[in-house]
């Protein structure tokens, strides 16, 4: 397969595949009201913004006529953008991280449901992303798999938090793990996305 063809398909499976975690996360706010899945919430809508400027970049610079002066000026502000929203997503959820109350958490089931699946799904991204780029070299793509190399940390980090919460949803030890665990988010998403910004601009 056409190696840019399968860049801009696993661009598009990222969108698909990533569109449904903010629905869900957000409808399961309503009933749980734990940090950590605040932060998830705010995370996941600023991450998709990005894949989709991602794609829509892609897919526009692909393009063999397209030109290459111009194909790098997009990149390279699509890139900064992606970083933007890692760092703007990091920057909410360490404020909110901090607002943790140790009062009954509610219903965080459904946060936790889409923190596995995102484990799973962005190891799967990540590691055909960096093949991908391994490949055939291309900054949208280098950055897709810094990104979903993020991402399945932080589900990985999420999925802990909430599972303490729904285990023991009102002991001190879910407090500290909800807490913790979401400025630990905040940490990693504020310094992957700073990271991006100051490569792309340097």
């Amino acid at each position: 397969m056409n190696n840019k063809n399968s860049g801009g398909k696993t661009l598009l499976m990222s969108v698909v595949m990533s569109s449904p975690g903010p629905l869900v996360v957000g409808l399961g706010l309503l009933s749980g009201r734990s940090s950590t899945q605040i932060a998830d919430f705010v995370r996941r809508s600023s991450e998709l913004l990005g894949i989709i400027m991602a794609y829509i970049v892609y897919k526009i610079t692909s393009k063999d006529s397209y030109d290459a002066e111009r194909k790098e000026r997009l990149e390279k502000m699509s890139n900064i953008f992606v970083g933007a929203t890692m760092c703007i997503g990091g920057i909410i959820m360490f404020v909110l991280s901090f607002f943790s109350e140790t009062e009954e958490k509610g219903n965080v089931i459904p946060g936790l449901v889409i923190a596995v699946l995102g484990v799973i799904a962005n190891t799967a991204f990540w590691i055909k992303y960096t093949r991908l780029n391994r490949e055939q070299p291309n900054a949208i793509i280098e950055v897709q798999a810094r990104l979903y190399r993020a991402k399945s940390l932080v589900d990985a980090c999420v999925t802990l938090a909430l599972l303490s919460v729904a285990i023991a949803p009102a002991s001190p030890v879910s407090f500290y793990f909800d807490m913790i665990g979401s400025a630990i988010v905040a940490l990693y998403l504020l310094y992957t996305g700073a990271k991006t910004v100051y490569e792309r601009v340097k």
